[in-house]
């Protein structure tokens, strides 16, 4: 069993701050908004446990990662979120591989989708199996774990698209973030009174692998950049972040209150 938070330097319970969150998990960590996190997180100093389909990406990534700092310690695991009993089992064997986790990152996630009613439901429900329902069972086995340990910090990355409805690609892609915003609230409501926080993160547009077709925007932003935002935020273990912060809050305001129709036209 993992040492209990006395034993490992954390707060009692009903205190708002924690101690370093030393071992950090993060899911999709093969490419994308995943990889970047994973070269942060390392160059504070954290421990990292790498999960995503893609093996030799992960191996690759953490050879580079222990080059560049060779006192941390990282563990991988191929991991298919779709797989649900391989998300626990996965989860588990890495919190054992650390001696704990203190912080998982909910990140792995599809940008697919089509028009609805265009003949192409299979599509839709791989982005919402994988962008919904696999993230509720990384929630189970993160808090699971962080119930036993008495502490810990769950991050679900969400989308600025979770704002409002969106047409055409991005219908059951926004959904898919808008539902696992409210799961994650969900979570937070039920552990207000605990050490464990919960924080959901909004990005924008960001310059990745996946964001091709969002390429064309000048409100996107370089990989870089969006990723030290969004670890900035999370370290902060604050509610909600978008980031960002410019120009994505105001731009958040916007997308909640003008018009649909205006909506629409900027998806």
């Amino acid at each position: 069993m993992s040492a209990t938070p006395a034993a490992r330097g954390r707060p009692p319970a009903g205190s708002r701050r924690t101690a370093v969150r030393r071992n950090v998990l993060i899911t999709g960590a093969s490419s994308g908004l995943g990889e970047g996190m994973a070269r942060e997180f390392a160059a504070r100093g954290r421990n990292l446990a790498l999960c995503a389909r893609r093996a030799d990406r992960l191996q690759a990534l953490r050879d580079e990662l222990l080059a560049a700092h060779p006192g941390l310690r990282i563990g991988v695991r191929a991991l298919d979120v779709n797989d649900h009993e391989q998300v626990f089992e996965g989860i588990r064997q890495l919190r054992d591989e650390l001696g704990g986790l203190d912080r998982v990152v909910v990140n792995a996630g599809i940008g697919k989708g089509r028009p609805i009613g265009t003949g192409r439901f299979g599509v839709n429900l791989q982005t919402a199996s994988t962008n919904f329902t696999a993230a509720l069972a990384q929630c189970e086995a993160a808090v699971e774990i962080f119930r036993q340990q008495g502490a810990g910090h769950l991050v679900v990355i969400s989308s600025m698209s979770a704002m409002r409805g969106l047409p055409r690609n991005l219908t059951t892609y926004a959904a898919s973030k808008a539902g696992v915003s409210v799961l994650a609230e969900g979570i937070r409501a039920e552990l207000l009174a605990t050490p464990i926080r919960v924080t959901t993160i909004f990005p924008g547009y960001i310059a990745t692998e996946l964001s091709a077709t969002a390429a064309r925007t000048p409100l996107i932003v370089s990989a870089d950049r969006g990723v030290r935002a969004m670890v900035r935020a999370i370290e902060a273990e604050r509610a909600t972040a978008k980031v960002p912060a410019w120009p994505w809050v105001p731009a958040g305001l916007a997308m909640r209150y003008l018009p649909l129709r205006i909506v629409a036209r900027m998806a």
